[in-house]
């Protein structure tokens, strides 16, 4: 039996019944309408958050909450385990110093435990990978020192791009200025986006209409693969908004290059705030980013 725990957060967007198979502890992410918090007890499924944007309403996101990992983290340790915890970009949220802060604190309480904290300087299904990476390193034996060395090793290699349907939501998160968004509707531009080796957002350039936008995705990750060291058994991740017809055209398109290994998954709504309804994005293996 191994003796430590895979531990994430929701903006992973690891699958739920990955989740369950594996006895993952995910530490939520929270979002509000309002004054109406959600991400823990209370959610919204990801067609009803994407709906409620479309017609109008502005969701907030936020950091994880350090009593909640505090509570978690703590129950593990209880159990005599240690803990590898894959954690959101540091770039682009205070979360992964937040669980690295408790799990200082929980350290000094037990000393005989360990908790390794792998920043993915990703986000969504790029900070996923990692954890379906760890899980599978972790029933192969390899040990939690191990596991964490390797994912430092392949963090640069794993490549997203994105594209979103709306401008709006990026202007309104300060990822393209407002003159861009307007124009940039205008005459139905979309961008092409990346998240950088730093683990920041990226605009990579623009191209004209949606099918286009979905396309460049996949010839994007045509350029950057490296087939000698990542070969096409490794995972490749499709993430939408609320658009799956689009995320699975993606998925094919990528399956057709020889990839049997895809998985389509919801952009959670801690990210989905930023994003917007309509954004899809590709996570793969390859060059370094």
């Amino acid at each position: 039996m191994s003796d430590y725990v895979i531990t994430t957060d929701s903006n992973s967007d690891v699958l739920p019944e990955f989740i369950e198979e594996n006895h993952l502890t995910v530490i939520p992410q929270y979002y509000a309408f309002g004054d109406t918090v959600y991400g823990d007890e209370l959610n919204m499924a990801p067609h009803e958050f994407y709906e409620t944007m479309r017609n109008g309403e502005l969701p907030k996101s936020m950091a994880n909450n350090p009593a909640v990992i505090r509570e978690r983290f703590e129950q593990i340790l209880k159990e005599g385990k240690n803990i590898l915890h894959v954690a959101f970009s540091s770039a682009l949220s205070g979360s992964c110093n937040n669980v690295m802060m408790t799990a200082g604190e929980l350290l000094e309480k037990y000393p005989e435990r360990k908790i390794r904290v792998f920043d993915s300087l990703n986000a969504s299904l790029g900070e996923g990978v990692s954890v379906y990476r760890a899980v599978e390193l972790q029933k192969e034996g390899k040990s939690m020192d191990d596991v964490y060395d390797i994912l430092m090793e392949e963090r640069d290699h794993v490549n997203v791009c994105f594209t979103v349907n709306d401008l709006y939501h990026l202007q309104r998160g300060g990822r393209v200025s407002k003159t861009t968004a307007v124009v940039g509707s205008l005459v139905n531009i979309k961008p092409i986006l990346t998240v950088t080796a730093d683990g920041k957002l990226k605009s990579d350039g623009t191209v004209r209409g949606r099918k286009k936008s979905l396309k460049t995705l996949v010839s994007r990750m045509e350029e950057a693969l490296d087939l000698d060291t990542y070969g096409k058994d490794r995972m490749v991740a499709v993430l939408h908004g609320d658009c799956f017809d689009e995320a699975e055209t993606v998925a094919e398109m990528v399956k057709e290059m020889g990839f049997s290994n895809v998985v389509i998954n919801d952009v959670s709504p801690s990210i989905g705030t930023h994003a917007g309804p309509g954004v899809v994005g590709l996570v793969h293996y390859g060059k370094q980013r």
